[in-house]
């Protein structure tokens, strides 16, 4: 880094008012592009990739028998590859591009390591293909947004935290420009926050390289899931995406940020308010009713500051509409920021028990998530994209007219998704209530709903398959945008000074109120209004890092410590006995296949559930259940009660095709179930895993895990044969799922075992009834003998 003497100046002396010369030393330095090109040609790469997963996954919807069965290409497996690749590749890229392109020039600084920016490039993608390679062979936690395995869970976070947060960190101390900017804010919330989400809902016990069973269980396990879902939405896909909005959308507006005290109550609320939010998830479920409340009270507060940020991106643009309409970078801007208010708009109002009664598992929840998803971070990626693309590869963007033709075409296609499927999910969740005269459902039969929705399913592929040719229209763009490059690019030296240990505060800002007669605390809160102490606050990195830390922290433990250590919320079952080594087998094989995409364990305490599924599901019934399989949406019906409603050979036809048992069903044949062999030697782990987590697993099971495995496989067997089916099936995965399935749901009715005290006072008076018994039996060959004898010789009469 070079330096040079800039100039001198007079500056007044702190201790007696006379002046000092100072002298001026400047710093010459450039910005790292590099790592910006790399993240944002990374960017439209993972874009095209997930939005063509999730138009395959759409198209499994409507033609499940599209990729012949393979297992790897099911919609259970493809559908997590879908959204890991549009949140942590395509926008989390997006992210990375943003940050290191704003960062350098706010801070006017070079990122602090160029090697460790590479790093973080390469380690990123890493992560990306070990997802994309893992989730379609059925290595999943089957957790919402963090199904990734405990190895690259790791790999997160040594990348995340200690190489990207640690680079991006160093570079705000050593920043030559003394306030941080709005955008660095939620940068810094986006670090922290993530860190502390994933560390904590990741925290497993390992059954093998590929396998964890989480320390959480049951209720406590969604409450961590949701806490973390809700809020890696909150975190990853809107504070980072605010940030971009501050920096990338005034730039292309020409135009300040509208309001900064406004920006300064946007962030604050942002951070403290959303960490609540996650339990609206979990209405009318297992969870305690006050933490659902809670979640639902926070998510209802959330709407008036993410519209503060709504109001202050829109506004920004005063004076410079007339750009909008001549400008497609602006447009997608405009509609960006609209999807933001409309999403954060509906996200509170789902939150609401009585909409949520009605939502919770319909496609309204899918059409609510990608109105945000492609509106809201598709389109301020995109903006931020073309508005990048020309000035990272110093050349003009290929074509204007394609950028406008992306703009309308995928507006177009957003709309043909999420209007239909808000339809569905209307659909969904009223035929689902719907009971009719006699107090009976009007639509007992899953499949009816399944089949009237149908159509427009078709309808959202259609929508989707214009969303993936914009997609297309910005690759053609960016490639031959990157064909006109110079043969070497340009690097700008830039001249400015370091800053100094001997700054001084500004002065106490005068308030307007001094000359006015009122009370002195009024006085000092006009001049705490005017926010001069968040200005000291934006030139201490570490110390504003640490309050956003315990923003988080402290509105985390608020929310879940009450769960964790209050007994009473979960009650115990005497009857909830953990899974036996088969089932416990078997319940890996259901979270590998991914059932849980399609399928719910959770009947909620509404009548039209209690009619179709079944009593009620209670907290207590998931204490062994690691990850918890609560489920978001209900393809296919609801699980929670499915234990001994049918044979086991109809499960069996269901694997082989859903259409012999169900016609008209949209689930895949899972045939390879009947054929892949199953290695009763790998349960050994998933039992001593589970049992160190506090399953009461007997030595005999800890010991002889296969042998017992094996034997209740063979019954599992018998009963497929004597239901018709097919002989010699105990070595099948298929038994083992089985097994599963006939387990889940059954223990609420099981006959309570016996306690120590009760089984000796049964024994007690067992033996009592036993020895009374036996003395009568003593006693009755005398009484014979003495009656004989009376006969033979009567008494005399007497007179």
């Amino acid at each position: 880094m070079d330096t040079h003497v800039a100039n001198q100046s007079e500056q007044p002396d702190a201790t007696d008012g006379t002046t000092t010369q100072r002298t001026t030393v400047l710093e010459s330095f450039s910005y790292d592009d590099g790592i910006v090109r790399l993240f944002a040609t990374a960017t439209i790469v993972w874009a095209l990739v997930a939005t063509l997963v999730g138009l395959v996954v759409a198209l499994l919807l409507v033609m499940p028998t599209l990729t012949g069965g393979l297992p790897w290409f099911s919609f259970g497996r493809l559908r997590p590859l879908h959204t890991n690749a549009a949140i942590f590749a395509f926008a989390g890229n997006a992210i990375f591009a943003a940050v290191y392109y704003s960062t350098q020039r706010l801070c006017k600084a070079r990122m602090w390591s160029d090697t460790l920016s590479r790093l973080h490039f390469w380690g990123w993608q890493l992560i990306i293909v070990a997802a994309a390679v893992t989730l379609p062979l059925g290595i999943t936690q089957s957790k919402e947004y963090a199904e990734l395995e405990w190895p690259i869970d790791i790999l997160i976070a040594v990348v995340w935290l200690l190489i990207f947060g640690g680079n991006f960190m160093m570079t705000l101390i050593n920043r030559r420009e003394r306030h941080m900017y709005v955008a660095l804010w939620f940068y810094i919330a986006t670090i922290v926050t993530v860190a502390v989400l994933h560390v904590f809902n990741n925290l497993v016990v390992p059954a093998g390289l590929f396998k964890g069973y989480s320390v959480y269980a049951g209720v406590q396990d969604a409450f961590m899931q949701w806490w973390y879902g809700h809020n890696a939405v909150a975190f990853f896909l809107t504070t980072p995406f605010l940030g971009l909005m501050y920096y990338f959308l005034p730039k292309a507006a020409d135009r300040p940020v509208f309001s900064y005290r406004l920006s300064i109550i946007h962030f604050w609320s942002l951070v403290f308010i959303y960490i609540w939010a996650g339990p609206h998830h979990l209405h009318y479920t297992a969870l305690p009713e006050w933490a659902s409340t809670l979640g639902m009270l926070f998510s209802l507060m959330l709407w008036m500051p993410s519209w503060g940020g709504m109001i202050n991106g829109l506004l920004t643009l005063r004076g410079a509409w007339h750009k909008v309409a001549a400008d497609p970078v602006l447009k997608f801007f405009v509609v960006g920021v609209t999807f933001y208010g409309m999403s954060t708009f509906e996200g509170p109002m789902l939150s609401i028990k009585s909409v949520n009664s009605l939502s919770h598992y319909t496609d309204w929840t899918i059409a609510h998530v990608h109105s945000g998803a492609l509106g809201w971070n598709g389109f301020m990626a995109f903006g931020m994209l073309y508005w990048l693309l020309p000035r990272i590869f110093q050349t003009k963007i290929w074509s204007d007219k394609l950028v406008s033709l992306h703009f309308w075409t995928g507006t177009l296609g957003i709309l043909l998704y999420i209007v239909p499927i808000y339809a569905a999910g209307l659909m969904q969740g009223l035929m689902w209530r719907a009971m009719d005269e006699t107090g009976n459902l009007q639509y007992p039969d899953f499949i009816e709903t399944v089949q009237s929705i149908v159509p427009l399913w078709w309808v959202r592929v259609l929508g989707g398959a214009l969303y993936v040719a914009g997609v297309v229209m910005l690759c053609i763009n960016a490639l031959f945008t990157w064909f006109g490059r110079p043969d070497s690019y340009d690097v700008p030296v830039y001249s400015a000074p370091r800053l100094t240990d001997d700054y001084q505060d500004d002065p106490k800002p005068k308030g307007d109120m001094d000359d006015v007669p009122m009370l002195d605390s009024a006085k000092a809160l006009s001049v705490w209004a005017k926010m001069g102490w968040h200005r000291r606050w934006e030139r201490l990195p570490v110390k504003f890092t640490i309050l956003t830390t315990l923003a988080v922290v402290i509105a985390t433990l608020f929310e879940l410590v009450p769960t964790f250590l209050i007994r009473s919320n979960v009650p115990t079952i005497a009857t909830v006995k953990p899974y036996t080594p088969l089932e416990l087998a078997g319940r890996h094989i259901f979270v590998s296949e991914g059932c849980y995409n399609c399928h719910s364990q959770m009947i909620r305490p509404i009548v039209a559930e209690t009619k179709r599924y079944g009593e009620y599901s209670k907290p207590g019934e998931f204490i062994y259940d690691r990850p918890f399989q609560w489920g978001s949406r209900r393809i296919g019906p609801d699980l929670a009660r499915e234990g001994g409603r049918q044979s086991s050979f109809w499960h069996w036809r269901h694997f082989e095709n859903p259409e012999y048992v169900s016609p008209g069903s949209v689930m895949p044949s899972y045939e390879h179930l009947l054929t892949d062999e199953m290695n009763y030697d790998a349960i050994a782990p998933h039992v001593k895993a589970a049992w160190q987590l506090g399953a009461p697993y007997s030595d005999e099971e800890l010991s002889n895990t296969a042998e017992i495995a094996y034997k209740q496989a063979e019954k599992v067997a018998a009963d497929i044969v004597a239901q018709g089916g097919p002989p010699m099936t105990m070595d099948k995965q298929a038994v083992a799922l089985i097994a599963y399935l006939q387990r889940v749901g059954v223990d609420l009715f099981a006959t309570p075992e016996p306690t120590a005290e009760e089984a000796a006072a049964d024994a007690a008076a067992a033996a009592a009834v036993e020895s009374t018994e036996t003395a009568e039996a003593a006693t009755e060959p005398a009484a014979e003998a003495a009656a004989a004898e009376a006969e033979s010789d009567p008494a005399p009469e007497t007179e």
